[in-house]
């Protein structure tokens, strides 16, 4: 039986991509994830991230990696359609990893707070039957999906090194990251829009963008 984990990586970042990715192994190959070492990628090192990335790859029968640009992200959550904003887009792209990897059974990490609906959305968009498994923390209960966050996060990782080359040092992106926040603040001094890596429509953009309105007009 052909077995599948979907995770992503970087849906909470206000900067950079969301990454979501997919691993696709034979159900008898998969006790090889334990004997890596295999676990949810937050609990792993960048390092043993790193390793893992690649042994994972060597050993799996397929991989797919999809990234959701900041624009394709803020175009879902403006959405004025209940239930086509972030939760929507995540799951159809999903359903496009899924369709690649083509396994009978998949085991996804749930987005929704209502996990039955999120695998729904997934199903509705793929062309062929398969087993859906949505779950919530399936990151931390199924060890392919663990496989799959792991290579999301490392994706992810090497977009943000990438784009802190182009823009400078903006911390992880994440809106807890005081770098993170620095940056934008920063940003907004020289200039009158945030950069592309930069997703407009999250509250915490909104508002340092409103903030330094406010102190402009002060100004003046």
């Amino acid at each position: 039986m052909l077995i599948a984990g979907v995770d992503e990586a970087g849906r909470g970042c206000i900067i950079g991509p969301l990454v979501i990715a997919g691993v696709l192994f034979e159900e008898e190959t998969l006790p090889i994830l334990t004997k890596l070492g295999v676990k949810d990628s937050k609990l792993l090192s960048s390092q043993k991230r790193q390793a893992l990335f690649t042994k994972i790859i060597k050993h799996a029968k397929k991989h797919a990696i999809i990234k959701l640009t900041p624009a394709e992200i803020d175009k879902a959550v403006q959405s004025r359609r209940k239930l086509h904003k972030l939760n929507r887009l995540e799951a159809h792209t999903m359903a496009k990893v899924i369709e690649a990897l083509r396994p009978e059974v998949v085991y996804v990490d749930a987005a929704d707070v209502i996990e039955t609906r999120f695998g729904t959305h997934i199903q509705e968009n793929v062309p062929f039957k398969v087993r859906i498994v949505s779950e919530h923390n399936a990151d931390k209960k199924y060890l392919v999906v663990s496989a799959a966050s792991i290579i999301a996060k490392v994706e992810r990782d090497k977009e943000i090194a990438n784009l802190s080359r182009n823009y400078g040092e903006f911390g992880s992106g994440y809106l807890t990251d005081p770098k993170t926040i620095k940056f934008l603040r920063n940003w907004l001094k020289t200039n009158c829009e945030y950069p592309d890596c930069v997703r407009k429509s999250w509250k915490t953009a909104k508002k340092v963008k409103n903030e330094r309105g406010t102190i402009q007009k002060k100004l003046f």
